[in-house]
């Protein structure tokens, strides 16, 4: 499933990695950007959301931790079943791997910088409106 077609194609390197399960990009207020095959749209959106919530802890940890200025680079959920990956890929955007239990996770995590690095100015996502439904962008 994906949103975006033109973000399709990035994710297969890192799909191409044993054990990893899906790939999604997500921007920085839960909406799902791109999703790899297999995925169910109910899954990718849940996932997103999900996302979210973890980057937006991960940036007052950092904030919290390192100064105001600072920023998660990665964010880790090891669970019974697998891990889930994020890292931020360009302003307001971030990717997220899910992978079971066995992945060599330093292999994803190297995929997933390759892939950043190679394709982060397709990975942002501008910010919404203001919400006044004028379209205007927010300040």
């Amino acid at each position: 499933m994906s949103t975006n077609g033109n973000l399709e194609w990035l994710l297969a390197d890192v799909l191409r990695v044993p054990a990893v399960r899906h790939a999604l990009v997500v921007s920085r207020d839960g909406l799902q950007l791109a999703a790899s095959p297999g995925i169910s749209a109910d899954e990718a959106d849940r996932l997103s959301a999900i996302c979210s919530g973890l980057l937006s802890l991960g940036h007052e940890a950092a904030a919290q931790l390192a100064g105001a200025d600072s920023a998660p680079r990665q964010v880790m959920v090891e669970f019974d079943g697998g891990f889930l990956f994020l890292v931020a890929a360009g302003p307001g955007a971030s990717l997220a791997v899910t992978t079971a239990a066995d992945v060599d996770a330093g292999l994803v995590a190297r995929e997933m910088q390759h892939l950043v690095v190679r394709i982060g100015s397709h990975l942002s996502s501008p910010p919404r409106g203001t919400g006044d439904r004028t379209g205007t962008p927010a300040p």
